[in-house]
């Protein structure tokens, strides 16, 4: 992709001083939610930049979105950044209020086709905190499922309200965790992108996605960062490393099955070090790159923007993929660059542990609908609602075609033979039958917008689902019907 959206190092007017310096790169001290809000109040400019609140947090703090347009009807691509769902990952953010303050300096950055949206600080109350969690001690990346939580509800609304064509979440990882400098290492990598992966996201967007990935390397070694393709697990040769989940229940993901062609950016952060952000300005440039390389030329945004149109026409594939895991097919070698922190050498490091084939380990046939129990309709209403989608609460009964689902147990340890997570769901189907709906059942069809997401929220036989969660736990009782039945 050819890069056409050079920022240029400016500083503010008067009228709209920054919290940060001219020059990003010497960055070693981030914004704070006050500053922030402070500057896009300044900021903001009729036809250009508009500021508005979507949500508020647990402690009363605005969830804010910014919106950068300048072709008004002829910006059709819409894009959505957001940053900081963890309040102590804070380099996404800190490149977000520095991409604002260039274009509101020099609008002509902007392409007239991009109508851009920025959630520059999805988690004010972690922010403040400089903790992960948000006020109310939930993890916001862990609640794309549920939605309980007023960030992640204001996040999927202004999704569903503009329906991104290009999304990015940001975040930050440790490149100095305790597993690396055992061995005299740290992670090599000062920046990292993937893109989504979920098996319902189809294959064309996420070929884009990490074509995306590997183009971006050569930008990023021009600028003299060093930058990987994000990934999660322990050090090699012996710990395994694997992309990011495919589950459902994380931002990328939850916005890959809105269609959009959706990515995670994670820059590395020296917890360990004596000040951990005076190296902010670099990993804030990483990210400029990524965002800037992401938008991309006019070709570019027309095929991204095509691919998204296309998922969202897509029908259903036939069937649903409910164990997914990563493996090496073929026992591959692939050589892991790590920092040797004496000596500040590279090391390439061979490992046969680097898993990046999907597996489908177990599917089932797609049905028409889900149908829910009327003794449970008001635990999942909030869910319903949360994540927007279509239901019809019967008033009569109605005859339909019913697939019920048998829990046998939910596994609750972290499975360290196979790494994989914990409360994972082992179910068992019933043949189908003709049954009797009853009065109050809560009917989700699947011939609506929202399909994939309805699928990724209520389909019983998931690996991972609801029933791992408080408040829907205790629904799921080893031996007994799951409340939730596949119609066809």
């Amino acid at each position: 992709m050819i890069l056409v959206f050079l920022l240029a190092v400016v500083s503010l007017t008067a009228a709209a001083p920054a919290p940060f310096p001219a020059d990003h790169r010497t960055m070693t001290k981030t914004v704070s939610y006050a500053e922030m809000t402070a500057f896009l109040t300044a900021v903001a400019r009729p036809g250009l930049i508009t500021v508005t609140e979507e949500g508020r947090t647990h402690q009363g703090r605005q969830v804010l979105l910014v919106r950068l347009n300048r072709g008004g009807t002829k910006a059709r691509f819409r894009v959505l950044y957001y940053a900081q769902q963890h309040g102590n990952e804070v380099a996404g953010k800190d490149a977000l209020l520095t991409l604002i303050r260039d274009i509101a300096q020099h609008p002509e950055l902007l392409p007239e086709d991009v109508d851009l949206y920025l959630m520059p600080m999805l988690n004010p109350d972690g922010a403040e905190a400089h903790r992960r969690l948000n006020g109310a001690g939930e993890d916001l990346n862990r609640d794309h499922l549920l939605l309980a939580q007023p960030e992640t509800q204001a996040l999927h609304r202004v999704a569903r309200r503009i329906r991104p064509h290009l999304a990015v979440d940001s975040h930050e990882f440790g490149r100095d965790g305790k597993d690396y400098t055992d061995r005299g290492w740290e992670a090599w990598p000062l920046i990292t992108m993937d893109a989504a992966n979920h098996p319902l996201i189809p294959d064309y967007l996420k070929t884009a996605g990490l074509e995306a990935v590997a183009a971006a390397a050569p930008l990023q070694k021009k600028a003299g960062h060093t930058y990987a393709r994000y990934s999660v697990g322990g050090p090699p040769p012996d710990e395994e490393i694997r992309p990011s989940t495919p589950e459902v229940d994380d931002g990328r993901n939850g916005m890959g099955t809105l269609g959009a062609l959706s990515f995670i950016i994670e820059a590395g952060v020296r917890h360990q070090a004596k000040e951990p952000q005076a190296d902010l300005g670099a990993r804030v440039d990483g990210y400029r790159i990524l965002y800037r390389h992401l938008l991309g030329d006019r070709v570019w945004r027309d095929r991204v923007y095509k691919l998204a149109e296309r998922a969202r026409r897509e029908p259903l594939p036939p069937f649903i993929a409910t164990n997914v895991f990563w493996a090496n097919l073929g026992g591959k070698v692939t050589s892991v660059k790590v920092l040797e922190t004496a000596t500040g050498r590279v090391l390439e490091v061979p490992t046969a542990n680097a898993m990046t084939d999907l597996v489908v380990k177990g599917s089932v046939p797609t049905p028409r609908a889900y149908a829910i129990e009327p003794a449970l309709a008001a635990r999942f209403l909030p869910v319903l609602e949360a994540q927007g989608l279509r239901f019809e609460a019967l008033s009569a009964p109605r005859r339909a075609r019913v697939e019920r689902v048998r829990l046998l147990r939910l596994e609750e340890p972290y499975d360290e033979l196979y790494q994989r997570y914990k409360d994972r769901q082992i179910v068992e189907r019933q043949a189908p039958a003709d049954l009797d709906l009853p009065v109050g059942t809560l009917v989700v069809p699947l011939d609506q917008d929202l399909a994939r997401r309805a699928i990724q929220v209520l389909e019983p036989c998931l690996l991972y689902g609801l029933y791992g969660y408080p408040g829907f736990r205790e629904s799921a009782k080893p031996g007994a019907f799951l409340p939730v039945s596949r119609l066809f």
